[in-house]
């Protein structure tokens, strides 16, 4: 008996011990910084759409890496002519409350996205300068009309998160309802989310049963959650923590890195600042030592796998000399050089950004510019970043990544520079109708459009520092069945993971 009580403790004492990763049909994943909303109409924004996009909150169609645009919550689509799309939703599909998806619900998501009430970046980084209106055939079937006409429609479906047609029109949910394959349990804030299988999917069942995500700013730490055992995958890992080549994947993850420059205040509203901000930039000092090997310097806003992304611009050489020589010709004609700028950076945005504002920093400094760095978490940050901007703002640059991983300039332009745009540091009529115009075109002249758009916004106006189109690491525990995609920096589908 003595023995049999002995071993009955042990088996405890070792069970305690072991990480909650390992049962069989759960998982854990470290992510860097946490969510401070979790609406899925915020579901754009990489933070956020990692654990709900497609996991709680599923999109009316889905771009899928390799295979193009297909069907998510609707089943088909047809062009009814005059801007407007018809769209057949997919039967017997319920949110996990049990309530049925219906027409309504879609309805009621495109007008809650653009709604003035609330500020969902869906609808604002998406949708900006653009009309959308419903008309509901019956239960199953919606017409969805856009003016301008965006020949794309069906494709800036694939950002539309469905919401139930009773969620608020004035402020955000805190404990979402969707119809995807999970459910959001539980967020304790400062410490996990946790997520579990839906009953009422309509797609089946997955391999993951539950899923618990975790908050370590720290990237070794995370990575080392993985070789424990305590995690199963750690996002965003540096360069430097990505040593195990049978668990770090390393990919193209459809992020652009750039400094957003405002052109209205001095003295970054005139060119030739600009421009010497520009040349005052060592990009190639970046990559392999802060940032990873196969980053490629941004001369664009999207990455090069975007439809129009110019291949004939050339990246700012990092010329010195002649940043100087731009300052003083600015200085001569009265604009006020050394102003103090703000440099604004996100903490956890990307792994070594700490490192990576440093030297930006030290790199404007050494050819004369009066830059203040400034590194803020993620709300903060936002108030920066976004408009309404402050009216007695002094000059301000703000580091940010923009993520476009669905095929089109669209999804960012006007959104990124437009003057109406919530994240546009610039007001030109010129550019507004090159954006509108190739946002209304298709095929070859769309294509055609953008390109020229794209130089004028790096050759011609030089609106921002645009800097590299990023490469992630992601480590991933040994028992998983899991390769991340140029997607999974902004949409990680518990779904799509199996184990070994």
């Amino acid at each position: 008996m003595k023995y049999s009580n002995y071993f009955k403790s042990v088996l405890v004492a070792v069970l305690i011990s072991l990480p909650l990763s390992v049962k069989a049909n759960d998982v854990t994943i470290v992510l860097s910084e946490e969510l401070d909303i979790v609406d899925p109409c915020e579901a754009s924004r990489s933070n956020i759409g990692r654990v709900i996009a497609q996991n709680v909150s599923e999109t009316i169609t889905e771009l899928v890496p390799g295979k193009g645009l297909q069907p998510r919550l609707a089943e088909s689509w047809e062009d009814q002519g005059n801007g407007t799309w018809r769209f057949n939703l997919r039967k017997g599909v319920l949110f996990s409350d049990g309530s049925a998806f219906d027409a309504e619900d879609v309805a009621h998501s495109l007008k809650r996205i653009k709604s003035d009430q609330l500020s969902c970046e869906i609808g604002i980084k998406y949708f900006g300068g653009i009309e959308i209106s419903t008309n509901i055939i019956d239960a199953h079937t919606i017409d969805i009309t856009a003016n301008p006409a965006q020949p794309i429609l069906p494709l800036l479906m694939s950002v539309v998160t469905a919401m139930r047609s009773t969620e608020p029109m004035d402020k955000y949910v805190n404990s979402p309802v969707g119809t995807g394959p999970y459910t959001f349990d539980q967020y304790l804030r400062g410490m996990q989310i946790n997520l579990s299988a839906n009953t009422n999917y309509w797609g089946g069942s997955s391999a993951v049963k539950s899923a618990k995500y975790i908050f370590r700013s720290d990237s070794s730490v995370r990575a080392a959650m993985v070789s424990t055992g305590e995690a199963d995958i750690a996002t965003n890992i540096a360069l430097q923590d990505a040593t195990n080549a049978g668990t770090d994947f390393s990919y193209p993850n459809s992020e652009t890195l750039y400094l957003r420059v405002d052109n209205e205040v001095a003295p970054t509203n005139d060119v030739r600042i600009r421009r010497a901000l520009n040349h005052a930039v060592d990009r190639e000092a970046f990559i392999g030592t802060i940032l990873a090997n196969g980053t490629i310097p941004a001369t664009g806003m999207t990455p090069p796998s975007t439809i129009g992304y110019n291949h004939d611009l050339r990246p700012f050489s990092f010329d010195p000399k002649k940043a100087k020589e731009l300052i003083a010709q600015a200085k001569a004609d009265g604009v006020p050089v050394e102003k103090e700028i703000r440099l604004i950076g996100r903490t956890n945005n990307f792994a070594n950004v700490q490192e990576t504002m440093e030297a930006l920093q030290a790199m404007l400094q050494d050819v004369g510019f009066n830059v203040k760095l400034e590194m803020y978490e993620v709300a903060e940050w936002l108030d920066l970043y976004s408009k309404p901007y402050a009216a007695d703002r002094g000059p301000i640059i703000v580091e940010a990544m923009h993520d476009n991983a669905n095929g089109d300039p669209v999804f960012s332009m006007f959104f990124k520079y437009a003057t109406g745009g919530a994240q546009s540091g610039r007001d030109d009529l010129k550019l507004d109708k090159m954006i509108a115009d190739a946002t209304a075109a298709t095929g070859a002249k769309r294509e055609a459009m953008w390109k020229n758009t794209m130089a004028y916004i790096h050759d011609e106006a030089v609106i921002d520092i645009l800097l590299f189109h990023m490469v992630g690491f992601s480590r991933v525990n040994e028992r998983l069945d899991f390769i991340p995609t140029i997607k999974t920096n902004s949409e990680l589908q518990l779904s799509q993971i199996s184990f070994k």
